[in-house]
């Protein structure tokens, strides 16, 4: 979690931008037998960064991340599906479809708002030309 005047809409950025490669992937994958729909919960990381949890680094770029983590220290969890298919697949294409798309608009906020206090800021170094 970093620690910065822009912390707050620099992390939702990047928490958006994660969890639309989750939602994509998970699209791309809509065909694939066996393929377990996957996605990251809003709520395990406004936790993770109220509780600012113990993380651990890499200590070389060589080593990976765990597969159920994200940067931010939010899981990734396999969807439950409504209605489960024969061949294991538990994409349901309209269900990410407007999981993708809600997202997308809160990743456009997110940038605004970090775009506005960017702007705040430049407007109290320029002064009221």
């Amino acid at each position: 979690m970093k620690i910065s005047p822009f912390a707050q809409h620099e992390n939702a950025v990047m928490f958006r931008a994660q969890r639309n490669e989750v939602l994509s992937s998970n699209i791309a994958n809509a065909d694939t037998p066996n393929y377990k729909a996957r996605d990251i919960d809003f709520k395990s990381v406004l936790k993770g960064a109220q509780g600012a949890p113990l993380q651990m680094s890499k200590t070389s770029e060589m080593h990976r991340d765990a597969w159920n983590t994200n940067k931010l220290g939010a899981t990734v969890q396999y969807r439950i599906p409504t209605q489960p298919t024969l061949d294991g697949n538990t994409v349901e294409t309209d269900v990410e479809q407007a999981e993708f798309a809600e997202n997308a608009v809160m990743y456009r906020a997110s940038l605004a708002f970090l775009n506005g206090e960017i702007n705040g800021l430049r407007y109290a170094l320029r002064g009221s030309d």
